[in-house]
């Protein structure tokens, strides 16, 4: 079975749909385990200052579930099968210390719509592949 790996971005509802759509496809014609993940960006010290910390780990938690609300109904409406994970962490190193601890084989992210910070410091997909290094495992599918 190839374990799948689906970043979630919500400011970017078309990636979303792309890599939703890629997943599908590969479901034709193989046997697959998707899991969907949402990487909460850490916040400054200074606003960490004013929660608890348990408490902010809570609410970094319900926002990236109420982030992941899209690609689980996209899913649904397929009547396909997923979980659903979301860290606190940094995107790129994230996805992909996920990726290896999940054993995922590959990590779909959508289109990639070119812009400045992507021009500048290279896609997410692009930044997670140097994070994963030089094996390449999981296979990073997309721009």
């Amino acid at each position: 079975m190839t374990r799948i790996l689906v970043p979630i971005d919500p400011d970017q509802p078309a990636r979303t749909r792309s890599a939703i759509e890629q997943v599908l496809r590969m479901r034709r014609s193989e046997q697959v385990s998707i899991r969907l993940l949402r990487v909460q960006p850490k916040v400054s010290g200074h606003v960490a200052m004013l929660f608890d910390p348990r408490e902010l780990l809570d609410l970094q938690l319900d926002a990236g579930a109420e982030d992941l609300q899209y690609a689980q109904k996209l899913l649904d409406l397929a009547g396909v099968p997923y979980s659903t994970t979301v860290l606190v962490g940094r995107t790129a190193e994230t996805i992909a210390a996920a990726a290896r601890d999940y054993g995922c084989n590959r990590i779909v992210f959508g289109r990639d719509e070119p812009g400045l910070a992507g021009t500048i410091f290279g896609s997410l997909a692009q930044q997670v592949r140097q994070h994963l290094g030089a094996n390449g495992d999981p296979q990073v599918i997309g721009s």
